[in-house]
């Protein structure tokens, strides 16, 4: 947990910038940043900030991502470059391509795609910095508590939180939007105004300009009481997290969850621990009606049932006692077979050390190893090298802690894994033992533990 945000007295600029993020990234200033950098106010004072601070960061760079929603997009991209230059920072400039799923609204699709190439371009132990400030934090939760969001809403945005391969860090949570502007003001630094701000068909936006005026007239220190909500929120998030793990650690068959096991809980319980296996493996919580649906219908379906549960981003598939999570097919999936016939896939050597995606060229899809700390795969069983290759027949692993070896063959038969599917599943060997089956199962020699310092979790992306 992080520190409380830093006293109202403080004023905003690179030292009391650089005390903060003393506080939230160990080892400060010592790192390596990247700052998430729109060429808006906010992420504008957060790069001007970090530019002049006294003790810079050992690297710091910027990345700016065009979504090509606005005739102005490329302006703004070279407003950005403009800006960068002359703060003497590297900026690297991305092309998102947005994709609705259905009934996804286009600025849910662009965050989703902004928050995937981000992903992808942050190195190894770096920082993603954001510049999200105390008033964002405010209009978060009331848009949670008017939208009935649950504890995990209300909790808001953590200051600091593991992502893709390093951290996600929040630092300007302890701020408001005046203070930034009051910084931009005083060292001359021009920013962009997105006409959308100004769109009051969104919810936010309306909540910006019409409900929040209001509400800080009678209440002016309402930003920063409900931030103290939202962190009151946040710990008891915590604890439901933990009570998640422990119940998913009981009900788990590889990266499947056993039904019987499930339906044993009690609903808020099972709710509780369906939510937290979702949300651990990387997707969207589901819709409160999805939710139900999983906790409720699918887990009392008859054996031979196989009914699905899905949402925008991933589904839920009940094959026998087993629910197993994936993502929602998407355009350009790859065929899920070979032709009969036709010549395994080569074996990909992966030095997941050095890179911790790898791309699967003959099959489709990717790979990658996600740092998390609850997550079941422990790396420091890892060897440095991993070869990834296609079922020949006869694979055996332990995909449980103390019992037998399995035949895979066997493993897929009894988790009903639909037959054109077997065959796509990418098989991922440290030498000759088959350790991994992608979004299936882990043996049991890398497996994490209680006393595991390094764990992750093994995504396979089938649509790559």
């Amino acid at each position: 947990m992080a520190r409380a945000l830093r006293r109202r007295s403080v004023a905003f600029g690179p030292r009391a910038l650089g005390a903060r993020l003393a506080e939230l990234l160990p080892g400060f200033p010592a790192s390596r940043v990247c700052v998430a950098f729109s060429g808006g106010a906010d992420s504008t004072a957060l790069l001007g900030a970090l530019a002049a601070l006294p003790r810079p960061p050992l690297e710091l760079r910027a990345v700016h991502i065009d979504h090509r929603l606005h005739p102005h997009s490329r302006r703004w991209s070279a407003h950005c470059r403009r800006l960068a230059r002359s703060l003497a920072v590297p900026l690297e400039v991305l092309s998102a391509r947005i994709a609705r799923a259905p009934g996804e609204s286009v600025e849910a699709a662009a965050r989703t795609a902004r928050y995937r190439l981000l992903a992808r371009s942050l190195e190894e132990g770096e920082a993603l910095l954001t510049a999200h400030h105390e008033d964002d934090q405010l209009e978060t939760v009331l848009l949670q508590l008017l939208r009935g969001g649950g504890l995990a809403g209300i909790a808001a945005m953590p200051a600091r939180a593991p992502f893709a391969r390093g951290l996600l860090m929040r630092p300007l949570l302890g701020w408001s939007r005046e203070e930034l502007l009051a910084f931009l003001r005083a060292q001359g630094l021009k920013w962009i105004e997105d006409p959308m701000n100004s769109e009051l068909r969104l919810d936010r936006n309306y909540l910006r300009a019409r409900v929040l005026p209001a509400i800080r007239e009678r209440w002016p220190a309402a930003a920063a009481t409900v931030s103290r909500t939202a962190r009151h929120a946040a710990q008891a998030q915590r604890l439901l997290d933990e009570l998640g793990r422990a119940d998913v650690a009981r009900a788990a068959f590889g990266a499947m969850l056993s039904a019987k096991v499930l339906r044993a809980l009690p609903p808020e319980r099972r709710r509780n621990a369906l939510r937290y296996w979702i949300t651990a493996a990387g997707h969207r919580p589901p819709p409160a009606s999805r939710l139900e649906e999983i906790a409720g219908p699918m887990l009392a379906a008859r054996v031979d049932a196989q009914p699905q549960v899905s949402w925008p981003g991933a589904v839920v598939l009940r094959q026998a006692d087993l629910l197993s999570l994936c993502a929602a097919p998407g355009a350009g999936e790859h065929p899920a077979s070979s032709p009969s016939g036709a010549p395994p896939p080569p074996e990909i050597s992966w030095s997941w050390g050095r890179r911790r995606s790898c791309v699967l060229p003959a099959c489709g899809g990717r790979l990658t190893l996600q740092a998390d700390e609850r997550g079941p795969l422990d790396l420091e069983a890892l060897p440095a090298t991993l070869t990834v290759r296609a079922r020949r027949g006869g694979e055996r692993l332990r995909p449980v802690r103390g019992g037998p070896h399995r035949a895979l063959k066997s493993l897929m038969q009894e988790a009903r894994v639909p037959a054109a599917e077997r065959g796509r599943r990418p098989l991922i060997y440290a030498g000759d033992t088959l350790v991994a089956v992608a979004g299936l199962w882990l043996d049991e020699s890398v497996q994490a533990s209680e006393a595991s310092r390094r764990r992750a979790r093994l995504i396979w992306s089938a649509a790559g």
